[in-house]
């Protein structure tokens, strides 16, 4: 039954039904809030699956995190950085709590105690996913809820883009450490990165199949966006992948038979050494060479598409993102334009 009552000089009318949200809604007459009442009845009572909402109180938040995690995450390229994701989620005391208590409160609490420990960029991440679990569960495994509980969590303000490129001697400095590794593919690795622009997990997924016989393109199979792309090669990306097929197998074997971790702890212990002659290049990550790979393909000449082209990117804006282009190079141009014009 439909409760009519008048409040704040507005007919108010509320439909429960059970299996359902309540509804509520005002109008200015009583007459329109029981037409409105009548109908939103008449609606519910059609259902055909009405939903028990008790559900809600019987399946925790753990229990949700967790069947995403088998079901959802394997199927994604970043299956093992979201597994470790969801297992900091599963280590919060909210994760045993009820899906029936699952409020925007809880996570926006969540959320201010993240920010104390990490940066805004890893709570948006965290938000992120949080969105997509619950959403999953409204989508497509009939969970009850009447709404995602982290929509409405206000994020973080973004952190900048970062604008870090090599400075002057930290590529020599970075070299130079490497001479003293006995692994020879992180100098190739980190030339290469500088070359084209890739990614590390594009740079590990390659194979000596993906090179052209002529050493003058390169298609990467596994990328972020899921979008195969083949790249033109400089000299000198060229000349390194030739040295590196001349030293192992060049069958379908990888480019780079290393593990991401393993590579991730070769670039750190290369950055330690380096930072002996450039302290400030302990802040460089190995992704700051797309930004330098980047800015030099815009440098050298090469319009928004042919860069697109090499970096992949989809969208303008995030490729404009990527580009961070020195005064000083731009202020030598002017003058080698000033020059050939007098």
């Amino acid at each position: 039954m439909a409760t009519i009552r008048n409040r704040n000089g507005k007919w108010q009318a509320q439909v429960r039904r059970n299996g359902h949200t309540p509804r509520t809604k005002s109008f200015q007459s009583k007459r329109d809030a029981m037409q409105w009442a009548r109908q939103t009845e008449a609606e519910l009572d059609a259902t055909v699956f009405a939903v028990d909402l008790r559900v809600l109180d019987r399946t925790t938040m753990r229990d949700l995190l967790t069947r995403y995690r088998n079901e959802v995450t394997p199927a994604k390229r970043g299956h093992a950085s979201e597994n470790k994701r969801i297992d900091g989620f599963l280590r919060e005391t909210w994760a045993d709590k009820p899906l029936s208590k699952a409020t925007p409160q809880v996570f926006s609490r969540y959320r201010d105690e993240r920010l104390r420990k990490v940066s805004p960029g890893t709570v948006i991440r965290d938000l992120g996913l949080l969105r997509a679990v619950f959403e999953v569960a409204r989508m497509e495994w009939d969970v009850p809820l009447p709404e995602n509980p982290v929509a409405k969590v206000r994020k973080p303000k973004a952190p900048d883009a970062r604008e870090r490129r090599l400075a002057a001697g930290e590529l020599d400095a970075l070299l130079a450490a490497c001479d003293g590794n006995r692994n020879d593919w992180l100098r190739t690795g980190i030339l290469l990165a500088v070359e084209t622009g890739m990614r590390r997990g594009e740079l590990l997924s390659i194979r000596w199949a993906d090179v052209s016989p002529d050493v003058s393109t390169l298609l990467i199979r596994e990328t972020k966006n899921g979008h195969a792309r083949r790249i033109p090669l400089t000299n000198r990306a060229a000349d390194l992948l030739r040295e590196r097929r001349a030293h192992g197998d060049t069958g379908n074997s990888l480019v780079f038979p290393v593990s991401a971790n393993a590579f991730r702890l070769c670039w750190e212990r290369c950055k330690r050494i380096a930072a002996k002659p450039c302290p400030d290049i302990a802040d460089l990550r190995f992704h700051d060479l797309r930004h330098e790979a980047v800015s030099r393909f815009f440098e050298m000449g090469l319009s928004v598409p042919e860069v697109a082209l090499i970096s992949g990117h989809r969208d303008p804006r995030m490729l404009f993102r990527y580009t961070h282009l020195r005064a000083e190079d731009i202020v030598a141009k002017f003058n080698c334009i000033e020059s050939v014009a007098a």
